[in-house]
């Protein structure tokens, strides 16, 4: 069998796996939100103490670099994973074109910028502004999964109404304002890193009340557009925006605990994996306001 052969194979394999490979797209962003969660919470962050390799002397790590080294070396070594997966569906999705190509570039792409951020990141001694951003870019990319999921398999629809479109982005502006804030938090607080890592400055009591404001705020606005999109018949997302609102009060009472329990590092590493699940969730409901056929 000829090497052209192989490879058109190979494609037609992949073409009949272009669903599970979107849904392992984004369950594999989601799961890098978590792993750079626990990188963060076992104080690990600088476990490979520069970038692009390990060490000055390796790109692995080594016994004398401990646990710490472990733990985020293997998380570097997950973006691998990612990549492979967001390649296999760019080839799976390339002689469909349109939308879902695109956009699984622009998850390809967004990998190895991703990886970036990371390493500066690391330059930076986990400087939690660009600590920061290295999250919300994941969280975008969690967004763009979602958008293609709809394109592929999302349920027929028209579009939606009005007042239903403008509370769906609302909403989704007030999530990412909700999302950003949780970085904050995160930056002001204990979960450093690195104990040697610099924090924002900002009181975490303060800016955890402001977060938790506008987390109630997101709650409402979540509410409202559930019932007015059923009000105005629009089935799809009134469901979505109800899921949505129940991820919503889960991450919310997760919140309240953890704040109230001095942040125990598993709640702290679930808040995360409901924050990535919240990024899904607003995503979703804008993305189904348009039609689908």
């Amino acid at each position: 069998m000829s090497t052209a052969t192989r490879l058109s194979s190979l494609q037609q394999a992949l073409r009949e796996r272009l669903v599970p490979l979107a849904w392992a797209n984004l369950v594999a962003n989601i799961g890098i939100v978590v792993t750079g969660g626990a990188v963060r919470l076992t104080g690990s962050g600088l476990g490979c103490p520069t970038w692009p390799k390990c060490t000055e002397a390796s790109y692995t790590t080594h016994p004398a670099l401990g646990i710490n080294g472990v733990i985020e070396f293997g998380n570097r070594l997950l973006t691998y994973v990612l990549l492979a997966i967001a390649l296999a569906f760019v080839v799976a999705a390339w002689q469909r074109g349109g939308r879902v190509r695109t956009l699984g570039l622009v998850v390809l792409a967004g990998i190895p910028a991703q990886a970036v951020v990371g390493g500066i990141t690391v330059l930076t001694d986990l400087n939690p502004w660009i600590v920061a951003g290295h999250l919300l870019v994941s969280m975008a990319m969690v967004g763009v999964c979602v958008w293609v999921i709809d394109d592929l398999t999302g349920p027929a629809r028209g579009a939606a109404s009005t007042a239903t479109r403008r509370l769906a982005w609302a909403t989704f502006a007030l999530g990412w304002i909700v999302l950003w804030l949780g970085t904050v938090v995160t930056g002001s607080g204990p979960h450093s890193g690195d104990l040697d890592s610099r924090r924002t400055g900002l009181d975490p009591e303060v800016v955890s009340h402001i977060h938790g404001i506008a987390v109630g705020v997101l709650v409402a606005l979540t509410l409202a557009l559930a019932l007015v999109a059923r009000r105005r018949g629009d089935r799809w997302v009134a469901i979505f925006a109800a899921v949505l609102l129940g991820v919503e009060l889960a991450q919310g009472l997760l919140g309240y605990v953890q704040f109230f329990t001095d942040l125990p590092e598993i709640l702290v590493g679930l808040h995360m994996l409901g924050a990535a699940l919240v990024a899904a969730g607003i995503a979703r409901v804008v993305v189904t306001t348009h039609p689908r056929g």
